[in-house]
């Protein structure tokens, strides 16, 4: 118990003796990162005692991907986070080498915690490992216990098609009086699946079936993978490996993908025709989602992507890492459409609007700012291209636009200062000849919610301190309608 014990103390007096080493310079405003170190999935996420509860893959030691712990952080209203001290390490023999992504769930008043334990078990960490199930519980939703008994899903419950190694992100929930858990996975041809247990007590788990799988046609492992149900249908997500492009979409080293379709718990099967993104920018990945009190589904992510260089990792800010704004899931016909949470608006201060300005080439507009909110409407008339410049400089700027001929909507990074460059686009029909954008900049991140969420991009970018200025253009007349509050 003293190895045990020393393993989590050992993080959390790391964290507390070195997190005043943290350059401050691109560490968002208003979204959930790590105090130090490294993060990436987000954990656990479940409203439990009256505030919403956070955790998150974390590597406290370096800002680099590490032996995985669980990072833990609440909040009242998903803005504003209180950090709270590690909630799991990698100490016991059945998850030595990490502590992987998983979820919770409130039983009988206790929070319970299901995560993929990782073990090596040879040289080459590549494909030498085994991934199992684990288990932990609290009274108080802030020091964990991990069960004796663990793993719960042995590598032996893995049926004879899947693979034996990659087996993991165990997503726990409730249906009919009984527990039930997606465990990402692919088979032996490399195709992603979803597998399928079921349980009485949490404890002792039996295997039901692939509940849906790839076919060769949707990437590799499907990791973290979610469910729930919007009015009449169920929808799946995942987030597949090396899915391959298609057209604009799926151009991320890794994607996030929804499926609308038939859940069927007797039989084990979600049945779908098509998948669509959840997100077409540059880094979103592994989400979760909860149904909260409010009656809301509740989706938050990872807001970065793997294998590509963050300069806070390389120019020693000894951080990297950070969760998407909560986003709202809606169903509105046979697609979802993603809103940033109501309570964002509570933070808003110092509004400017223009109203009805008649553009053609380019406008500075009398404000600047590296943490604000958007609220926008063109009025396309006969502009052939217009859209905005945001943490514009003198040599930097990010430009998110939109060309009425190809009717592609674009997010350009090229010049946003230090990291990596490269564009985005996704087709999108406009309004009544109306474009309407929300856009959510804060420090080193840019989301924008396009037409009242039916599409959502999300991209970091790392401009220089001075790079504060906002410009919008038009390629041809056009009327356009702004609204910016700084968020604080």
């Amino acid at each position: 118990m003293i190895a045990i014990y020393n393993k989590i103390a050992k993080a959390n007096e790391w964290i507390e003796q070195n997190k005043s080493s943290v350059n401050n310079q691109y560490r968002l405003n208003y979204h959930l990162m790590g105090e130090m170190g490294w993060i990436n999935d987000p954990n656990g996420f479940i409203e439990y005692k009256g505030r919403y509860h956070m955790f998150y893959q974390h590597y406290p030691y370096e800002p680099v991907w590490g032996p995985m712990h669980w990072g833990h952080a609440v909040s009242k209203d998903l803005i504003k986070w209180e950090y709270l001290p590690v909630a799991l390490a990698p100490d016991r023999e059945f998850d030595k080498d990490g502590c992987f992504s998983g979820s919770a769930i409130e039983k009988d008043g206790m929070l319970y915690l299901m995560y993929t334990g990782h073990v090596y078990t040879g040289e080459d960490k590549s494909k030498d490992y085994i991934q199992t199930q684990c288990l932990a519980y609290s009274y108080d939703g802030i020091t964990f216990e991990k069960l004796v008994s663990n793993p719960v899903i042995d590598t032996y419950s893995i049926p004879a098609n899947a693979s034996l190694r990659d087996f993991r992100d165990p997503k726990i929930f409730k249906a009919d009086g009984c527990y039930y858990t997606l465990i990402g996975s692919k088979d032996k041809n490399e195709n992603g699946q979803v597998l399928l247990y079921k349980s009485k007590d949490l404890k002792k788990w039996e295997y039901v079936n692939c509940l849906s799988k790839s076919h060769g046609s949707i990437g590799n492992t499907w990791e973290c993978p979610d469910i729930f149900k919007l009015g009449d249908r169920d929808i799946l997500v995942v987030s597949p490996q090396y899915l391959k492009p298609r057209g604009n979409e799926f151009n991320n080293l890794h994607s996030t993908i929804y499926m609308l379709g038939n859940l069927n718990l007797d039989c084990g099967t979600f049945s779908f025709d098509e998948f669509y993104s959840v997100d077409y920018g540059f880094d979103f990945y592994a989400p979760q989602t909860i149904l909260d009190s409010k009656g809301r589904r509740i989706m938050l992510g990872w807001m970065d992507m793997w294998e590509t260089p963050k300069p806070t990792q390389t120019d020693k800010h000894n951080w990297a890492g950070a969760m998407t704004l909560p986003r709202e899931v809606v169903l509105k016909g046979s697609r979802l459409y993603f809103k940033p949470v109501e309570e964002i608006a509570d933070f808003r201060r110092n509004e400017y609007s223009v109203s009805n300005l008649k553009l053609s080439g380019e406008e500075v507009l009398q404000t600047i700012g590296d943490s604000y909110e958007l609220d926008i409407c063109f009025d396309a008339q006969d502009a052939l291209e217009f859209g905005l410049k945001l943490r514009v400089s003198d040599a930097e700027e990010t430009i998110i636009y939109y060309n009425k001929e190809d009717k592609l909507f674009y997010f350009n990074r090229d010049k946003s200062g230090s990291g990596l460059k490269g564009e985005r686009r996704t087709n999108v029909d406009l309004i009544d000849n109306k474009l309407m954008l929300q856009i959510f900049v804060d420090k080193s991140s840019v989301e924008v919610f396009i037409n009242e969420g039916e599409k959502v991009m999300t991209g970091r970018i790392y401009p220089s301190k001075d790079a504060v200025g906002i410009c919008a253009f038009s390629k041809g007349d056009c009327i356009l309608t702004l609204s910016k509050w700084d968020i604080v």
